[in-house]
C-alpha cells in the first residue's frame, strides 16, 4: 500500500520526535511492503515566524490532500505574549476544524515496567489499567459564544456551553463502535444533575445505545469520574465525554500512567484521515539536545496505522517493540524515575525500538 503523510514537525522538540516516528514508519514500510511518502508543512510558532500566521493555507491544503497527518508539538514561551490570533495553539484548533476532526482518542495504559512510577497505591497499581477516552473535540464551551459585558455585579465574562443532537450522536457512535471492538463496556460522563447540555447528552447516548445491545452503557457524573479514575482506574475500558470534561479527565488519566512521555493521541472525523500527536508539549528547554522522549510520537504513528490505514499487524508490531524496549529497562531521562539505568537520548531510544522491529 502507498500512503502520503503530512508532517507538521512544529516547535521545540517537535522536529526530533517526528523524525523518530518517520524512521519507525520507514522501517515498518520495509518490513511489511508499504510505501510512505512524507510531506512537510508549517504550523504553530515556526509558522508565525516564517509566514505571520499559526496556520498557513498551504498547510491546510496539504493536510487535506494527504492520507493522514502526524504532528509533533506546538508552542513555547517565545510566543506566549502574542495576541490570541497569533498564538501557536490557534493553529491546532484551526487544523482540527479544517479537517473536520470531532473525535479525540486518548489511551491511558499502565505499563508493568512503570508500576513503581504510578502515583497510586500499590493495591490499585497491581490491578493495572488500559482505558481509552473518547473526547468530543469541536463543540461545547471551547467553541461556544463568549465575551464580556456589564452584569449584575459589574463587568463580567461569559462562555457558553452548547451541544446539538447531531454533535452528540456522531461522537456517541464513535464511542460505541470503539467499545464494541474492545471490552464491550462504555461509560458516558456528564453533569446531568446540573447542566441542560448534559441532560441532552445523556438522553442521546441512551437512544444511540439502543443500536448497540452488545455494549454495556453506564453513566457517571464528572466529579465522581475524577475520583474514580484515581480510586479504581481498572473499572474503565472506554469512556466518552464532552470537550471540556474530556480535556480535564484525559490529563488526569495521563498522570496516573507514570509519564505523559509515553501517551499518544488521535483526532478523527468522518473519513479515514486523522491527526496524530503525542499529548505532551514542545519542551523548548531541551529542544535540539537529543534528550526528548520519542515514544509517544512513535505510538501516535502506530495509532495512525491502526485507525486511518487499517494496518493492525503493523501497529501491533510497533507497540510490541515499545513494550519490549521498556521491559528491558531502557529509558529516556523523563521516564528514568528511580532506575539506575543510564538515560538514552532521542536517537538512541529510536534505534533501540528499530532494532526490535
Amino acid at each position: 500500500m502507498n500512503y502520503t503523510i503530512a508532517l507538521i514537525r512544529g516547535d521545540g522538540i517537535g522536529p526530533e520526535i517526528v523524525g523518530s516516528a518517520v524512521r519507525v514508519l520507514e522501517k515498518v514500510g520495509q518490513k511489511f511492503g508499504h510505501t510512505f511518502t512524507f510531506r512537510d508543512y508549517l504550523m504553530g510558532g515556526c509558522a508565525i515566524d516564517a509566514c505571520g500566521t499559526p496556520l498557513p493555507e498551504e498547510t491546510v491544503q496539504g493536510c487535506l490532500a494527504s492520507d493522514s497527518v502526524l504532528l509533533g508539538a506546538v508552542g513555547g514561551p517565545k510566543w506566549d505574549k502574542n495576541p490570541a490570533a497569533l498564538r501557536p495553539e490557534k493553529g491546532l484548533l484551526g487544523i482540527r476544524a479544517a479537517l473536520g476532526l470531532y473525535t479525540n482518542l486518548r489511551p491511558a495504559k499502565l505499563y508493568p515496567a512503570f508500576a513503581e512510577e504510578c502515583p497510586l497505591r500499590a493495591d490499585i497499581v497491581a490491578k493495572g489499567f488500559d482505558l481509552l477516552i473518547v473526547r468530543e473535540l469541536t463543540g461545547g464551551i471551547y467553541f461556544g459564544e463568549r465575551g464580556r459585558r456589564e452584569g449584575k455585579f459589574g463587568p463580567e465574562a461569559y462562555d457558553t456551553e452548547a451541544y446539538s443532537v447531531m454533535e452528540i450522536e456522531r461522537i456517541a457512535r464513535v464511542a460505541f463502535e470503539t467499545a464494541k471492538k474492545r471490552g464491550g463496556k462504555l461509560v458516558s460522563i456528564d453533569k446531568a444533575n446540573v447542566l441542560e447540555t448534559s441532560r441532552l447528552w445523556r438522553e442521546t447516548m441512551h437512544r444511540i445505545g439502543e443500536e448497540y445491545p452488545e455494549v454495556a452503557l453506564s453513566d457517571m457524573l464528572v466529579d465522581n469520574a475524577a475520583m474514580q479514575l484515581v480510586r479504581c482506574p481498572s473499572q474503565f475500558d472506554v469512556v466518552v465525554t464532552s470537550n471540556m470534561f474530556g480535556d480535564i479527565l484525559s490529563d488526569e488519566a495521563s498522570q496516573i500512567t507514570g509519564s505523559i512521555g509515553l501517551l499518544p493521541s488521535a483526532s478523527l472525523g468522518d473519513g479515514t484521515r486523522g491527526l496524530y500527536e503525542p499529548i505532551h508539549g514542545s519542551a523548548p528547554d531541551i529542544a535540539g539536545q537529543d534528550k526528548a522522549n520519542p515514544i509517544a510520537t512513535i505510538l501516535s504513528a502506530a495509532m495512525m496505522l491502526r485507525y486511518s490505514f487499517g494496518l493492525a499487524a503493523e501497529a501491533d508490531a510497533i507497540e510490541a517493540a515499545v513494550d519490549r524496549v521498556l521491559a528491558a529497562g531502557l529509558r529516556t531521562a523523563d521516564i528514568l524515575g528511580t532506575s539506575n539505568a543510564k538515560p538514552l537520548g532521542c536517537t538512541a531510544m529510536t534505534d533501540a525500538i528499530l532494532a526490535v522491529l
